[in-house]
């Protein structure tokens, strides 16, 4: 489907951030102030931090949709300033805010998608088929986006993502705003596309998900990474947090954040 690029070597990382900055013209406050973290191949990373801790501005750049103003990136073994295109043929993104055509029908927005990574003919047509099929949206496939519900936006907006099947996939809030039933679908999805080898990068406020899905995760504030580790790990280290979410309030405090 999408060009290859080389494997990462067995010991190497398929992510790695080193002292990323990124600071907004005009802003006093540093968005990311020397985040550094590594994902390795396989894994659902989880990164989380209270509103304005910089978790879409660090999925941004390390999606390659934002230049940091200082640091180095490295994905699927490549450097990220070099290259760009091939990465990003690589990987996908569904991002916090729905990135779908309302005025398309599902159908039609997977094969504007898929076309654009080189999909064509059969195989287009058997990949729109099997996207829909995984995010429950064959019966309603036809439809405008527009009329859909909140749940049935955020599964066309994976759909569109994995269409390339993507060896890395960021996920930017993917269940916010959605019913039980979609939330269950869509974490029931990403557990399958782990076992088929895909690693995701994963943003979300719901704790409990995070705890159950979730490899490794990384707690953020202020613009930089304050606990990294399993869940279960980072618990155990803290007296006091009988939960992830009882950790994170540990950590991050219980100021209002917005």
């Amino acid at each position: 489907m999408a060009p290859e690029l080389p494997q990462p070597q067995c010991d190497q990382p398929i992510l790695a951030a080193e002292a990323i900055v990124k600071q907004y013209p005009g802003a006093s406050v540093r968005a990311l102030n020397g985040l550094t973290l590594q994902v390795d191949a396989g894994q659902i990373f989880g990164l989380l931090g209270p509103n304005g801790a910089g978790k879409t501005t660090a999925v941004s750049i390390l999606s390659t949709l934002m230049d940091p103003t200082a640091g180095q990136l490295s994905i699927l073994g490549a450097n990220a300033a070099h290259n760009r295109r091939h990465i990003r043929q690589n990987i996908g993104l569904a991002p916090q805010d729905i990135a779908l055509y309302e005025s398309f029908s599902a159908r039609e927005n997977l094969h504007y998608f898929g076309r654009m990574y080189g999909l064509k003919g059969a195989a287009l047509q058997q990949r729109v088929a099997a996207c829909l099929e995984a995010v429950g949206l064959t019966p309603q496939a036809d439809r405008r986006v527009a009329v859909f519900s909140g749940g049935m936006k955020r599964r066309a907006n994976l759909a569109a993502a994995i269409m390339h099947a993507p060896r890395l996939l960021f996920l930017d809030e993917p269940t916010v705003g959605v019913d039980a039933q979609s939330r269950a679908l869509i974490r029931d999805l990403l557990a399958g596309l782990k076992r088929d080898g895909t690693t995701i990068v994963y943003t979300t406020h719901y704790m409990e998900e995070a705890e159950t899905l979730c490899d490794t995760v990384a707690i953020m504030d202020v613009g930089r990474i304050i606990a990294e580790g399993a869940p279960a790990d980072l618990i155990a280290r803290h007296p006091g947090a009988d939960s992830l979410g009882a950790l994170f309030l540990q950590l991050t405090g219980r100021t209002l954040r917005d």
